[in-house]
């Protein structure tokens, strides 16, 4: 009798000690999962920031005239952080030359968009109910890369697209209406919207309206 209850105490201590270590080890797993999550929504994060920055022209400008007052207010003193001031400037002075001409070149060129051949080709498809095909969308990409620099790119270092995720994307660009991108994706107006909302709240973290998809997309 003893023999037996000591054989149940010591199975009862290794089932013990197993779910110990097993618990242990999901909570470890869990955790560096939950942490490394946090640690991608912060690096994409900052991607959005650094993209966003970049174009905002007016921001950048008010950036450089504070920087402009502290170098005025240094004078010949502290010369070390003079040049770091100086050189700060200088990166925005670039930031804001580049993005004036992306601006122009973008406002030049979306006019184009509606006279080009790919754009002619997608309207033709709409009026025939039919969707694009691989042809299509190799053109579209070319043509949306072509005038919104680095746009794929830049779409792709943030998040890992599907081939669908990304047509939609494309369409948005163009400013191609929800109810014609599911014509032209063969997908749901419903699809279209989740899709949308879902690509939000994978870039961003948090919870966005189709919209709020919509118009990051228009500012890349």
């Amino acid at each position: 009798m003893n023999i037996m209850m000591t054989i149940l105490t010591q199975r009862e201590l290794f089932l013990l000690v197993i779910g110990a270590v097993t618990y242990i080890a999901l909570f470890i797993v869990t955790w560096q999962n939950s942490r490394r999550k946090v640690l991608l929504l912060q690096q994409r994060l900052e991607k959005v920031h650094a993209m966003q920055e970049t174009l905002d022209v007016k921001a950048n400008r008010q950036k450089i005239e504070e920087l402009e007052r502290l170098i005025a207010k240094l004078g010949s003193e502290n010369s070390m952080l003079k040049l770091e001031l100086q050189e700060k400037k200088a990166r925005l002075d670039y930031a804001n030359t580049m993005a004036r001409i992306e601006s122009e070149k973008r406002e030049r060129a979306e006019v184009d968009i509606f006279v080009s051949d790919v754009y002619i080709n997608i309207q033709r498809l709409l009026n025939e109910g039919r969707s694009m095909g691989d042809e299509h969308w190799q053109q579209l990409a070319v043509l949306v890369d072509s005038i919104y620099t680095g746009f794929t790119e830049k779409l792709y270092s943030l998040y890992h697209l599907s081939a669908n995720d990304y047509h939609v994307c494309l369409l948005v660009k163009i400013h191609i209406q929800p109810k014609d991108i599911a014509i032209l994706t063969a997908h749901s107006k419903e699809s279209v919207a989740t899709t949308r909302s879902r690509l939000y709240q994978k870039i961003f973290g948090k919870r966005g309206s189709t919209k709020d998809w919509d118009d990051f997309i228009l500012s890349l």
